[in-house]
Parts: structure tokens; C-alpha cells; sequence
């Protein structure tokens, strides 16, 4: 509560007081009682609400969200050129009255929701699209006005400037922009485009009268029950290819590693098969190299043949040599049988 609002209060209340007393010493007196100086009683009330409703129209509190324009009957024009700045003023009682006009964030919304619109029902943009297909546009301009231009704004418009400037406005420039696009772009390519020459177009002319635009939110687009139903048979569409481009992708790289483990299969046996030739030849050359080397040695020592074979036969086995030129071994004296056995003989 300010000081002017309580000024006012209590010249209400000495106004009551006043009439109070009035009431009371016309009573008395009427009963042939008179209040002693019951006169100079009542004309001392009457100057004290008088001066206090006085001073009350005479002061002015501004808020802090408001700026003041001044009605004077004395001034040229009729109004101060100078709207009151937030605080306490003083005007000239009875002569000027102030007219406040909300300088904070205002919020306009005209929405196809019959709940969530400044006018009840449906109020949403209709427009149609360079193509001619019909959309209904939901909208919210979030503006305020602008604290320089308040006697400007109140000199146009006074408190119509909601329904009457702000809602006429945007619902002309969004027609107008959207007639300049296709619908597949107002719905997704140019929608971005869309919102930003709407938002410029009509910051621009509600600078012009007095008012600030602080954001345009596109809420919503609707689009006709046909348009709507194409473009979800077109999205169907769409997801169906994706699903079939998928699988035969998924096709495609099960086929790839299949060849590729094919690949690598037949690599592996290729390697495989060079290692065991390579093997075998490697074995080859080490026997031959090891046959050479017996070649060898059995040429320096004709005997050792010989000397290999008698060593190999069973430990159990007692033979008895002949003489070296024989070819025969007999078995010891003792033996139950004895078997002639023939030795391969060295040729010198």
C-alpha cells in the first residue's frame, strides 16, 4: 500500500466522521440540545476532509512495472507530454488524473484449444500455403510496451492495443508469410525461415506503435485431415524403405563376412599347405643330405654295416661269428634249433 492509497483511506474516513458529527449536532439540536460549539465542530471536520481528499487526488504512486500519463485540464494539449516515471508524484487535484499502463512482459496467445486462447473457442490462424493447402497456425506474442513511447502508445490506441493492434497484426503478416511457402516447407525444411520473418515483420510494426516484441512462438501448425493422412501414408512409406534398406544391408554385410571367413579359410589352408610342402621338402633334403652322409661312411668303412646289423638283433640272442669271409651266423652251442641265417656280405 502507498502513500496516496492511504491518504485516500483516511479522507474516506474523515468524510465519514464528518457526516457523523453533522448527523449528531442536527440531532441535538433538534432536541434543544445543542453541542456546545457543535458549529465550529463540523466546519473543522469538513476542512479536514476537504483537505485530505485534497492531498490524496493530488498524489500519485507509480509502480515499478507502470509508467503514468498525465490527463490535464490545464495543460495545452490536454495531457502532460511526460509520462510519470515509477514513484510518488504530485498533480494538480481535481485537474489531472493519471492514467497507468503496464510496461511489463504481456503475453497474447490464439490457439485452436478453446481453453488456452485470450478469446474463448477457437481462435487459431488459418492460412493457405503457396500450394494452396489450408493449415491452422497457434501462436503466442510475448511483447510489452515500451516505456518512451507511452504517450504515443496512449495518444493510438489507450488499453485497445491488445485486441486491436497486437492480435489484428499477427494474424495479417502470419497469412501473409506462409502464403510464400509450400506446405512440406512450412512443415519441416523452412519452418526456421518461417518463424523468422514472421518475428521481424511484426517487431517492426509494433515498434511503430509504441509497443516492444520480445519473442513470437510458433505453437503449433495444423494441417487438414487429408493433408494429414497423405503425410502419414508418406511417412509410412518412408519407414517401410528404411526397413527394407536396412535388411539389405543386413543382408549385404552377412554376405561380406561370410566371404570374408570364406577368405580367410582358404588363406589359412593355401599357408597350411605351403607350410607342409615346405616341410617335406625341408625332410627331403635333410634325408638326402643324411643318406649322402651314410653314402659316406660306408665307403670309408666297409664293416660298419655289418657292425649295425649284429647290434640290432635281440639282446637275447647268442650267435657266434664265422669268419669274416663266410656269409653265415650259427647260434651258440645249447640252442634247441639252430637256423642257418645268411649275412649280406660288403663287396670291397
Amino acid at each position: 500500500m502507498n502513500i496516496s492509497t492511504v491518504m485516500g483511506s483516511f479522507a474516506l474516513i474523515t468524510w465519514v466522521a464528518f457526516f457523523v458529527i453533522l448527523a449528531l449536532v442536527v440531532l441535538s439540536a433538534s432536541r434543544n440540545h445543542p453541542v456546545r460549539r457543535g458549529g465550529l465542530i463540523v466546519i473543522a471536520a469538513l476542512v479536514v476532509a476537504v483537505l485530505l481528499t485534497t492531498v490524496s487526488s493530488g498524489l500519485v504512486f507509480v509502480n515499478a512495472s507502470e509508467r503514468g500519463v498525465v490527463i490535464s485540464a490545464v495543460a495545452p494539449r490536454g495531457y502532460r507530454e511526460t509520462a510519470l516515471e515509477p514513484g510518488l508524484h504530485w498533480i494538480i487535484p481535481f485537474l489531472e488524473t493519471v492514467k497507468p499502463y503496464s510496461v511489463a512482459k504481456q503475453t497474447y496467445t490464439m490457439s485452436i484449444a478453446a481453453s488456452e486462447g485470450d478469446i474463448q473457442g477457437d481462435d487459431s490462424i488459418t492460412a493457405r500455403t503457396s500450394d494452396g493447402q489450408e493449415v491452422f497456425v497457434d501462436a503466442s506474442v510475448i511483447f510489452m510496451v515500451d516505456p518512451t513511447k507511452v504517450i504515443d502508445l496512449h495518444l493510438a490506441w489507450q488499453d485497445r492495443y491488445s485486441g486491436e493492434l497486437v492480435r489484428p497484426v499477427t494474424r495479417g503478416i502470419i497469412r501473409d508469410v506462409v502464403s510464400q511457402f509450400s506446405v512440406a516447407e512450412v512443415y519441416s525444411t523452412q519452418r526456421v525461415e518461417l518463424v523468422s520473418q514472421i518475428n521481424s515483420q511484426i517487431a517492426e510494426k509494433l515498434a511503430d506503435n509504441g509497443l516492444v516484441l520480445e519473442d513470437f512462438i510458433l505453437r503449433n501448425i495444423t494441417f487438414s485431415e487429408e493433408f494429414s493422412a497423405s503425410i502419414e501414408q508418406k511417412q509410412i512409406a518412408e519407414q517401410q524403405a528404411q526397413q527394407a534398406k536396412f535388411v539389405v544391408e543386413q543382408k549385404r554385410q552377412e554376405a561380406e563376412q561370410a566371404r570374408q571367413t570364406a577368405q580367410g579359410q582358404a588363406d589359412a589352408a593355401v599357408i597350411a599347405a605351403k607350410g607342409d610342402a615346405e616341410s617335406r621338402l625341408i625332410s627331403a633334403e635333410a634325408e638326402s643330405k643324411s643318406l649322402d652322409l651314410i653314402a659316406k661312411v660306408l665307403k670309408d668303412n666297409p664293416n660298419l654295416l655289418t657292425y649295425q646289423y649284429i647290434t640290432k638283433l635281440s639282446p637275447t640272442i647268442e650267435t657266434m661269428l664265422l669268419p669274416s669271409n663266410s656269409p653265415f651266423l650259427l647260434t651258440l652251442p645249447g640252442n634247441a634249433q639252430t637256423v642257418p641265417t645268411t649275412v649280406p656280405t660288403t663287396v670291397p
